[in-house]
């Protein structure tokens, strides 16, 4: 996984090319690149994610941002039930509930979380 100023991508090898090639995964815009090798496949990450920036900024418009910390979770109304009478318990909203319980299971995932 490679990440730049807040955009992540996503590499793979493309054995018959001969060549990486790699796509920014956490944008609804479409952002590729390529190398032959790791240092060229970096350079052509940061160029992309430098010219997305640019030809946004030409055309006036806002760059997709990664993420806006909001999505729709759609669960059984028992569990519903049950998330909100346990948040109540803890003192605390559905929102700080489902946020602490993804917290730890990404963290027990071994993943990394990038926090401000």
């Amino acid at each position: 996984m490679m990440e730049y100023k807040g955009y992540f991508a996503k590499v793979d090898f493309d054995d018959e090319a001969n060549v990486f090639h790699g796509e920014v995964i956490n944008l609804r815009d479409v952002i590729t690149f390529e190398g032959e090798t790791v240092d060229e496949l970096r350079t052509a990450f940061l160029d992309s994610v430098e010219d997305y920036l640019a030809f946004c900024k030409e055309r006036g418009e806002e760059p997709d941002k990664p993420y806006s910390g909001k999505f729709l979770v759609r669960v059984e109304p028992e569990l519903h039930k049950t998330l909100v009478v346990q948040a109540r318990k803890d003192g605390k909203s559905l929102n700080t509930l489902v946020n602490d319980a993804l917290l730890k299971a990404v963290k027990n995932s071994n993943q990394q979380v990038i926090q401000d």
